[in-house]
């Protein structure tokens, strides 16, 4: 494309411009004739318009896409389409994941008359209304004159703060010439010199005093592009790191100074009383949620605690408010710290021994995770559903170069397949291992359909207890069962990829070895289980959540 400050350019065509100058190599969408334009020049741009089968599936891949590489972007229609997939982006906007949601709109010529247009939920501007709350910025664009500056802006908002940001295109304004010589802004708000001198200088002289810290490192480590000066002061010092379940993979879990998973009481004894123990703690990155601080079972002192995340940094009981987190670490970097030697944990994780299937054996959750520990490589990234898919994962160890993907806070069921998919296309070298329930399966399950149609092979591992386990332990009737599907045979119904039924370690065992040894199409394992068998983590957690349920 040529350069805007010299040439003429048109709306949509400048808003392709900026996403490829950001990276971006994929779009994913639903067509609709709100959008039809906007989309016909995606058909003739360099990037890749993705369809999936429905919105709502494509905005979990678009999320999981950006999730992955930095930034992802949506297109759909107007209401029917933005509406279905506002879901999708409520789950990024709480997880952090820079999503960009392009949705076609009717004509600002067309709203002048007041035409009451399909598609329409009472008044024109109600679609933009209804994302305000669940994006980082809502624009419409309706001024050929100001459309570059707002594109740019609403852009610049998504990378800053690593959420959802709305454009509206109406369907008249995308073939329209923006302002000639337009020139984008660049540049990042700064942090207050005096507040970050005195958090970083008061963060150095809780290190200097203590024997036994710990990092704890949390998703927007991973979303703001931190992990590598996070490990460089780590290994410089010498102290030992963990991570939260929703930043789980951020650092390497191969690292000798990777002390594993803490999420609280749902964590194993051993990380429990390790991190607890530590005289010193240094919370980056991570949001203090119910499912990372496992229902809020941690037992962190704020006199011993550093919480610093993209919007303030928390040190003993007092705040800085304007501190960024690059900021603050790299200060950090520059201090003069100890040198700590403190050992890690025992390895007491049973998903660590070696695996050997018994014949015969009924499967169980434990054993599931056993096996699949087993197997995990730096080819296989791990997409796990809410549930006892996410929360068997904890102790799962995931392989350097590979990603642990899950919706660990705004836990939408659903999100595991779909989002397989976004991750794949980002990734396409890494196969997706998802893991994921059957009454979650049941929603989305079916956009493996665009698995076959783009030839991608992911690995579904479909955990079929009859029904919704986790809402079991928290309280159980009939209301939490669901119609039994033959998973297996999903691969017949959309022409491809290969389906097996599982119901002992043996059996479980070869398809998954299978699956692994043979890529190309996708492999579907239902994995039969018993109605109420789950993994530890989930009863701890059902436990808590029941208490909660009865207050």
């Amino acid at each position: 494309m040529a350069d805007s400050a010299t040439l003429p350019v048109s709306v949509g065509r400048y808003l392709i411009h900026r996403l490829r100058q950001l990276g971006l190599g994929h779009v994913f969408g639903i067509p609709g004739d709100y959008v039809l334009g906007f989309m016909r020049q995606l058909e003739e741009s360099p990037l890749q318009l993705v369809g999936t089968t429905n919105e709502l599936c494509a905005g979990y891949a678009a999320d999981a896409y950006a999730r992955v590489t930095g930034l992802g972007a949506l297109c759909v229609t107007y209401a029917v389409g933005g509406l279905s997939a506002a879901n999708a982006v409520a789950c990024a906007y709480a997880e952090k994941s820079p999503l960009v949601v392009i949705s076609g709109a009717p004509g600002v010529r067309e709203r002048r008359k007041r035409s009451q247009v399909h598609h329409m939920v009472g008044a024109h501007d109600a679609q933009r209304r209804a994302f305000e709350p669940i994006t980082a910025a809502a624009v419409t664009i309706e001024d050929p004159l100001t459309a570059f500056r707002e594109i740019d802006r609403a852009l610049a908002t998504c990378l800053a703060r690593k959420q959802p940001v709305y454009i509206e295109l109406p369907r008249d304004r995308v073939d329209m010439e923006g302002q000639a010589g337009h020139v984008p802004e660049s540049g990042s708000p700064a942090s207050d010199p005096d507040e970050l001198a005195e958090a970083v200088g008061e963060t150095a002289s809780m290190l200097a005093a203590a024997r036994a810290p710990i990092i704890i490192a949390g998703i927007e480590v991973h979303r703001f592009g931190l992990t590598g000066a996070l490990m460089s002061f780590a290994e410089r010092h010498g102290i030992p790191v963990c991570s939260t379940l929703l930043g789980k993979s951020v650092v390497s879990e191969k690292h000798p100074l990777y002390a594993g998973t803490y999420v609280g009481a749902l964590s194993r004894a051993e990380l429990v009383e390790f991190v607890e123990g530590s005289d010193c703690v240094l919370s980056l990155g991570a949001p203090i949620t119910d499912t990372d601080t496992g229902i809020f079972t941690t037992r962190l002192s704020p006199e011993r605690t550093v919480h610093a995340t993209s919007q303030t940094v928390r040190i003993r009981h007092h705040a800085f408010e304007e501190v960024r987190l690059d900021d603050f670490l790299a200060g950090l970097a520059v201090q003069s710290v100890p040198v700590f030697h403190r050992p890690l944990p025992p390895k007491d994780n049973p998903l660590e021994q070696p695996w050997m299937p018994r014949a015969g054996a009924p499967l169980t959750t434990g054993r599931l995770f056993h096996k699949v520990n087993s197997v995990l490589s730096k080819g296989l990234s791990v997409v796990a559903d809410p549930g006892d898919a996410m929360f068997g994962s904890i102790d799962l160890s995931v392989h350097e170069g590979a990603d642990f993907l899950a919706t660990a806070f705004y836990a939408t069921l659903g999100w595991a397949v779909p989002a397989a998919i976004g991750a794949q296309v980002a990734r396409g070298k890494v196969r997706p291992l998802v893991l994921v329930g059957d009454g979650a399966f049941q929603m989305t399950g079916t956009e493996l359909s665009t698995a076959v149609r783009l030839g991608l092979d992911p690995i579904v591992v479909v955990l079929n207890n009859r029904g919704y386990l986790t809402e079991r332990f928290i309280l159980e009737g009939k209301f939490n069962d669901i119609h039994n599907w033959n998973y297996h045979q999903m691969p017949a119904l959309l022409g491809g990829g290969l389906g097996v039924l599982a119901g002992t370690e043996d059996e479980f065992c070869k398809a998954l070895d299978h699956a692994i040894a043979t890529p190309g199409q996708f492999h579907l394992i239902e994995a039969r289980l018993e109605k109420m068998d789950a993994s530890p983590a989930l009863r701890r957690l059902g436990e808590r959540l029941a208490a909660e349920a009865k207050g």
